[in-house]
């Protein structure tokens, strides 16, 4: 067993040092560790605005249901488009909408006669719709890189890479938070870290030519930049909290 695990470390070593496995499994790091603002977010939804656990639940609820209208607008529409153009106009679109927090952060929604609750499940249904599109690319990627004879160790391996990503992205958007101030009875800075999180969230962005390394005779039928008839994906899990 042990000669066993040692061959096995040795494929896997010989394989994630070459350019085309770890300058994608990079990008997949870059893209989920964006800092994320939901801890203060959370606060203030129950702090400021009064939300209750019963509508909490509800909204909960309409995020399980807008992930699966997500799975399936992917599978249906979009599986086919290459993957550095999913990712390019899924960080400008997540971008664009994530700032309508904005709105419920300095209550400007009131003054459009929208309520709190009403403005955050409908922002709940767009933002968990679009991180789940987003999602999906990141499988398709981590199963597209995998070579023959460690696809299961390698691929979850990426996802060991990806939830790394999701603790690094809590930790940075931790520290921006006590770096503004903002806590669970002041949300006076709020606003500048919403903005913050959201802006940078454009970062991986510079980073998508790493995408072009997936390219190669081991990548998949269709190469690493393209979705192509290998769009359905071999797990689901929930999408990323930064998109939520």
């Amino acid at each position: 067993v042990w000669g066993e695990l040692v061959e096995l470390g040795k494929k896997l070593w010989s394989v994630g040092k070459q350019r085309r496995i770890w300058a994608p499994t990079a990008f997949v790091f870059l893209w989920q560790a964006t800092p994320n603002p939901g801890t203060a977010m959370f606060y203030f939804t129950t702090n400021e605005l009064g939300f209750t656990p019963e509508f909490l639940g509800r909204v909960a609820l309409v995020r399980a249901v807008a992930a699966l209208a997500g799975v399936a607008l992917y599978n249906s529409y979009l599986k086919e488009v290459p993957l550095k153009k999913m990712f390019f106009w899924s960080a400008i679109l997540g971008a664009t909408l994530g700032l309508s927090q904005l709105l419920l952060v300095s209550g400007y929604n009131r003054e459009l006669g929208i309520s709190d609750q009403f403005f955050s499940l409908g922002d709940t249904v767009v933002l968990t719709v679009l991180g789940e599109v987003s999602f999906l690319p990141v499988l398709v990627l981590a199963a597209r890189l995998c070579p023959e004879g460690v696809e299961a160790t390698l691929f979850a391996a990426l996802m060991s890479v990806f939830n790394a990503g999701g603790v690094a992205s809590g930790a940075l958007g931790a520290a921006l938070t006590s770096a503004l101030g903002v806590e669970s009875d002041n949300f006076t800075n709020l606003f500048y870290l919403v903005l913050l999180c959201n802006l940078t969230s454009l970062v991986p962005l510079g980073a998508l030519g790493w995408l072009d390394e997936a390219d190669g005779p081991e990548g998949g039928e269709d190469g690493g930049g393209e979705g192509g008839t290998k769009g359905a994906v071999p797990a689901l899990t929930d999408a990323s909290a930064k998109n939520v």
